[in-house]
């Protein structure tokens, strides 16, 4: 693991001393990884959001839109599906559904981000206040 380097420089100016504080190239790309893994998890809660929007108005699964939200975040929900039981029902025509599937893999991909970022802090080195 390489060292954190932080330069501090004062400066004197007419007005009296200034200081300025220079980051390192390590910090500033660990910025960047937790920035990607926003992202990433931003995407993803997003998508699962439009997922649960969508099942819970009865959207038609038949739509492009509707279609591809449902794909993309298929394999995001599998690992919670079996969580509960699903409602079925006979000869009834069923488009608005509540899944709760969806919502707990949302707290749990966001819940897996922050750990992720928190682990890049410790790894790097870095404060809690600083990311």
């Amino acid at each position: 693991m390489q060292n954190i380097v932080k330069e501090t420089v004062t400066q004197q100016t007419p007005g009296g001393a200034s200081t300025i504080s220079a980051t390192s190239a390590q910090d500033t790309q660990t910025q960047t990884i937790v920035n990607v893994i926003y992202f990433i998890s931003g995407v993803i809660e997003v998508t699962l959001l439009f997922r649960f929007l969508l099942k819970v108005s009865g959207a038609n699964p038949g739509s492009i839109f509707v279609s591809l939200i449902y794909g993309f975040t298929q394999f995001l929900t599998l690992p919670f599906t079996s969580i509960f039981s699903a409602a079925t029902s006979t000869g009834v025509e069923v488009r608005s559904v509540f899944e709760p599937a969806t919502l707990i893999a949302m707290l749990v991909y966001a819940v897996v981000a922050w750990g992720i970022v928190k682990l890049v802090a410790i790894l790097a080195g870095q404060s809690n206040e600083e990311l």
